[in-house]
């Protein structure tokens, strides 16, 4: 139904608020102790098997911050361990990087490993291909991108035996959410090409989408509101529709990139993700040993 306004514009009797009364999810705001708990507690269940976490997506879209943001909250100070550029300029990552994080003492790391790679593009970027080798264990630490050729088998950085950490457990698309409207159709298909080459390898997608505050006003005042904004909501359903990743492998996260102090909130958007990327990484791995069993 609809009505006439004071200007004659018609209106919906029906237009959906901004924010809705209730959360459609769920985040104990209050209770980040216990999420870096389980964080710091969690071990794999195989001795010496470390979570390969890759993450790819469009160029500036927060890949090294997240990497940078995820050390911060698990050290407790701000981390810039992970090189991230200021102003969006093309690829500011060129090179395969992988980055462990340091827990107590010298050489005691958490059990999971970040992947950066150069950023996606339309034209240009890193190619389709070499996530796809990348995903299977046979891109070698320090391997520059070609946005010409891929990697090639004889080349020295290619990996031609990878072992079970080689590969990699997850896969984590990280896209700002304001340009999920505007996203280009090439990069929109080069996600969906890699998310085909990750389910076929049996390998679990996540989607971070970043920068929420730049581009909801209401998420910006009040971070809590984030499971709060219809039409966020509303756009995460169009684009887990649109990729075939489902709603519940999608978070939200404010990354700190001009803090000098940590927030609880972010902090707790943070470990959400975290731990279910976590989750998800044991599950591959574990559905991989099964298989692996049932072939003997």
């Amino acid at each position: 139904m609809e009505h006439i306004t004071g200007m004659g514009a018609r209106k919906s009797k029906f237009e959906e608020p901004p924010l809705s009364f209730k959360s459609w999810r769920t985040i104990n705001w209050k209770e980040k102790q216990r999420a870096l708990e389980y964080v710091n507690n969690y071990t794999t269940s195989i001795e010496g098997l470390q979570i390969r976490i890759l993450l790819y997506g469009p160029s500036g879209a927060g890949k090294s911050s997240f990497i940078n943001s995820v050390q911060s909250v698990l050290h407790g100070r701000m981390f810039a361990h992970a090189l991230a550029a200021n102003v969006h300029s093309g690829c500011f990552t060129k090179k395969y990087t992988t980055y462990k994080i340091q827990k107590e003492g010298p050489d005691n790391f958490y059990p999971f490993v970040f992947n950066d790679i150069m950023g996606l593009s339309p034209q240009g970027g890193v190619l389709v291909d070499d996530i796809k080798l990348a995903l299977m264990g046979h891109v070698k630490e320090g391997y520059r991108f070609n946005p010409e050729s891929k990697l090639s088998e004889d080349d020295p950085y290619y990996v031609r035996s990878p072992t079970d950490n080689d590969k990699v457990h997850v896969l984590v698309c990280v896209i700002p959410a304001g340009s999920l409207p505007v996203m280009p159709p090439g990069t929109l298909q080069k996600i969906r090409d890699v998310r085909g080459a990750a389910s076929e390898l049996g390998i679990p997608q996540v989607v971070i989408l970043t920068k929420i505050g730049e581009a909801y006003p209401e998420i910006k005042e009040d971070l809590k509101s984030v499971y709060r904004v219809t039409s966020f909501k509303n756009m995460m359903e169009k684009f887990s529709a649109e990729v075939g990743i489902p709603l519940n492998c999608i978070f939200p996260v404010k990354n700190y990139y001009e803090e000098i102090d940590l927030n609880n909130d972010a902090d707790s958007l943070i470990l959400s993700a975290l731990k279910n990327i976590i989750n998800f990484g044991q599950d591959c791995f574990n559905f991989r040993m099964s298989h692996i069993e049932c072939l003997d």
